[in-house]
């Protein structure tokens, strides 16, 4: 299954600059057929600290169901106004929270 051209730059990547969204285009590769069949056997948030990012714009995931799964999880959760990219659209957002995670999770050696 792969997105086509206008999908990705509509939907994947509305919030990039439309050359970057091209070339996110011819660059992907197709996803795998147990994308949606493996089940993980034992779920990290049930026994760990979480930390959620939810892209307000996201047309690909539901902006609610991702607030479902951060309130799941129970997960520190951080709203962006972003398409489904975050990461790429607001990098220095993202890096904050993997920074504020990494620093709570800090155990003196």
């Amino acid at each position: 299954m792969r997105l086509t051209e206008q999908g990705v730059i509509e939907n994947f990547a509305p919030d990039l600059p439309e050359a970057e969204a091209r070339v996110l285009f011819v660059t992907q590769g197709p996803l795998s057929g147990t994308t949606f069949k493996d089940a993980p056997t034992k779920a990290a948030w049930r026994s760990k600290p979480s930390w959620f990012v939810v892209s307000a714009n996201d047309r690909v995931v539901s902006p609610q169901m991702e607030r479902d799964f951060a309130a799941r999880m129970n997960a520190k959760t951080t709203v962006l106004e972003s398409g489904h990219l975050a990461l790429l659209s607001h990098p220095a957002d993202v890096a904050a929270v993997i920074d504020e995670a990494v620093a709570s999770l800090h155990v003196p050696a």
